[in-house]
Order: structure tokens, then sequence, then C-alpha cells
């Protein structure tokens, strides 16, 4: 687009749009499947992919040596998740399938299933409603970095690998007790798992492939494919330490699976900060302005440039400068609106400070369309804010600002030139302080999802505080996560 023809006033409704439906994630998840996929009727393709609405269910491969605990931590997840669980037995299972007797015919010969047949078999089963619809669970697969560049250029891909891991000795001792239900496959174990009802007890049996000499074979040929696949899935995977209770794996499994990754959509700060007189707002303003390239918009500050620049606000708020009062919510918006709606606003964000005062602001401010994303209360004891305001002086030569507790004069002859600003006598500041606090809580209440911040701290202690809540996404616990405090 040519720079001079953009727009100089951009809707907020857009920006505030596009986040609350996740407009730009969606985009790029449909971006992605079509550079996989490339669909010959591209229209229709998209308008199934929304109507599947399954961006958001689980895409998870569990990987791990023999004996590692994969198949229980498959199972678990499947059921806290109501995923499908896929094991290359299951895939077999499909008596009707043309590409199951096709791998049948290479097992019965005592040959390897080729890696491309596993793909059409992986590319087959994933392709069905429940996985489509609910999501999967990949377990023990790929074995290889072949395997997994296949299913990678097929489309195939995770948004979460989940590695077990534990020393070999460990490994080996585990699966030499491994016990398995001759009618349906499921797994035991002698030491950790062993069934109550007799009946089950009775149909165990012990599987191929667990001497100590098979199981050590194994290990080997897994620690030696493993490093490939993991460079396949360089930033989806994570390794998870096995020998520690079944729970405590589990849970550790759970938080990393829930977690998403960092969406790279374009995100506009917009960020309110509200406290008391002395809280520090201009400073962290100025802090988050200067990292960060936010538009620092002080409400106080605006209207007298408004009249310092003899804008056509000037007759009617410069009464309401020069006597210190308050002027009307309307000619305050209507300023305030077209400071916001500025391009650069629009696209770099910006952080707002000294309005809005109460809740009547507040709403005017969310019906023209200016939606914070981040609330800030920056809060500090009634006794501190005096102290820091009443204190503090301006030398009328220099312009330096001193303060009788944290910043004296450097000599006698400045000190006895100072000045202190009428507001902030120590009367003003209390009136100030009870307005504050007539519409703290009605203003937390509308906003309801507000960062409390300690302000009576070092300011740059402050500054890192606040930064964390903008850099980061608001947290979401999930209910029933073990793993949630």
């Amino acid at each position: 687009m040519d720079a001079t023809a953009k727009p100089l006033r951009i809707p907020p409704e857009m920006a505030v749009y596009a986040e609350e439906h996740k407009v730009f994630d969606i985009i790029q998840k449909m971006v992605e499947r079509l550079l996989v996929d490339r669909p010959e009727n591209t229209i229709q393709y998209l308008i199934d992919h929304l109507r599947n609405d399954n961006d958001e269910v689980p895409r998870i491969f569990a990987l791990g040596p023999p004996a590692s605990g994969k198949h229980t931590m498959a199972k678990l997840l499947c059921k806290r998740l109501n995923a499908t669980h896929i094991t290359l037995e299951n895939l077999l299972s499909n008596d009707v399938s043309a590409l199951v007797k096709e791998a049948h015919s290479y097992k019965d010969k005592g040959q390897d299933i080729p890696n491309e047949l596993w793909d059409k078999l992986i590319q087959e089963r994933l392709s069905k409603v429940d996985c489509v619809k609910r999501g999967w669970i990949l377990e023990g697969f790929p074995r290889t970095r072949e395997q997994a560049l296949l299913l990678q250029m097929n489309g195939s891909i995770p948004d979460h690998v989940v590695v077990l891991d534990a020393p070999d000795i460990v490994l080996i001792e585990r699966n030499m007790g491994k016990r398995i239900d001759r009618r349906n496959g499921e797994i035991y174990h002698t030491t950790f798992d062993w069934p109550d009802d007799p009946e089950i007890q009775d149909n165990l049996v012990e599987p191929e492939g667990i001497s100590e000499e098979e199981t050590g074979q194994a290990l080997l040929v897994y620690r030696r494919n493993i490093p490939g696949i993991l460079r396949t899935y360089l930033k989806v995977h994570k390794k998870i330490n096995a020998d520690q209770p079944c729970m405590d794996v589990f849970s550790q499994v759970l938080t990393f699976v829930l977690s998403k990754p960092r969406s790279v959509a374009p995100y506009t700060p917009r960020v309110l900060l509200y406290g008391p007189p002395g809280s520090g707002r201009g400073l962290q303003a100025s802090l988050l302005s200067q990292k960060y390239g936010l538009v620092n918009i002080c409400c106080g500050q605006l209207l007298k440039e408004a009249v310092a620049n003899e804008s056509k606000y000037e007759e009617l708020i410069g009464p309401y400068i020069e006597n210190s009062q308050q002027a009307p919510n309307n000619i305050v918006l209507k300023i305030l609106i077209e400071r916001l709606s500025r391009l650069d606003s629009a696209m770099n964000g910006w952080v707002l400070h000294g309005f809005p005062r109460d809740t009547e602001q507040a709403s005017l401010l969310n019906d023209a369309g200016f939606m914070p994303n981040r609330v800030l209360f920056l809060d500090i004891l009634d006794f501190t804010a005096i102290e820091r305001l009443s204190y503090r002086m301006t030398d009328p030569v220099s312009g330096e600002r001193y303060h009788s507790i944290y910043k004296p004069a450097p000599g006698v002859d400045v000190h006895q030139r100072l000045q202190q600003n009428q507001k902030d006598s120590e009367d003003q500041v209390q009136a100030r302080l009870e307005m504050y606090h007539a519409n703290a809580e009605d203003l937390e209440e509308f906003y309801q999802d507000v960062i409390h911040v300690n302000a009576d701290q070092d300011p740059y202690t402050v500054f890192e505080f606040i930064e964390s809540c903008i850099i980061k996404p608001l947290p979401k616990s999930v209910p029933g996560d073990p793993a949630s405090p």
C-alpha cells in the first residue's frame, strides 16, 4: 500500500474484533493447511475447514523408549482430553481397509511394513470423523527421522510431542515385569500395576521381546533414532522424566499439552494505568512508551496541549484548565478519541492514564470502541501518596524537581527558592485521594480483569512486573487441571 494513501484513522473496532475472535490465528491456521494440503478447490476447502471448527483439538505424539510409560500416559490423556487413542496395533485392526490387508501381507511374510505404507495407514486413520472432531494421540510413532519427515510432508503435524525418558537400568527392570492380557491387549506389571481380579491374572502372559538382552537392544535402537526425530519437532517437543510416580508424570505431561504455542498474530497493546495520585502512573507510562514504542497518552497533558496549540477546543476547555476544574466528559472524550484514532496509536498501541476516572467515563470510552486489553491498578497506601507528593517542590530557576526526603535540594540557596505546586499540598492530595477511593471499586468491577500492582516499590521493579503482564497472555486455568494452582 502507498504510505501516502494510508488512512489517518483506523476504526478501533477492527483490532478489538480481530483479537476477540482470534481472526489472525484462524487465518494463520487456514494458510498452514492450504500450503500442506494444496487442494484444487481452495474456496470449498476453506469453507470445510471452518465448518470442522477443530483448530483447538489435541494433536499429540507420545514417544519414549520401551517401558517408559507412553501407553499409560496416552490412555490418561485420551480420557482427560476426550481424544482418540491411536497405536500401531489398533491401526492394523481395521479388517475392511485395503491398506491394512496390505500391511498384514508384509507381516505374514515376516517383513517390515514400509514407511510409506505406515504413513498411508496413519493418514487414513486421521481422516476419520472421530480424529477430525476430537483430536488424536498417536503412541509410539514415528520411530525414525525418515518416518517423521514423511508424516510431516503429508500433513500429519502434531502440536505437541511428549517424549518420556528414564535411565536404561530403570527401563530394563520395568520391561521385564510387563504382562499383557491376551484377551484385550491391556498392559499390566508384576510390581507396579498388578490386577486384583484373579480372572485377569489368569489371562496375563509374558510378551515377546522383554528379556534383558532384547530390551537393551531395543533401547540402543531408540537412542540412535530419537535425536533425529526431535530435530524434526524442534519447537514442539518436551522431554519429561518418567522415573517418577505415575500421576506426577501425568501432571507434567498434561501441563505441557495444554500449553499453547506463542501466537504470531499481531498484538496491539492497549494499556490503561489507574491509580491514586503519587502512584507513578506517568513514570510507568513513560517507561512503557520508551521500551515498546507505545503512544503515551496522559489525558491532562492532552487537554493542555489542545489549549496551547490553539485548537478548536481552546475556548471550550481553556477556562476549566485555568481554574483547575474537570472539563466536561463530552469534550474530553472528543479530544481523546482524536488522539487514540491516529495511525500511530492504532499501529503501535497506547498506554492511557488520567482517564477514565469513574465508570461513566469508562463506559463512554468503551462505547467509542476503545477498550483496553490490560487494565493495571497501581496500589499504594494513602500515607505513601501524601508523603510522595506533599514533600516535592520545584526549583523555578532550573526546573529541577526535588523531594524533602528522597531528593533534597543540593544547597541552602536552592532550598530557599523551591516552590510547591498548589495541587501537591496535603489538603489537595487528600481530596484527590478521596475522589480516587470513591470510584476505584466501581471501576474494578467495570473492567473485571484488573491486575493489581504493588506500586510501593522501586519504580523499575514495578515496571518489570507491569512489563510481564503486558508481554504475556492472560492466564487461562483449565477446570480440573491437576497442574492448576
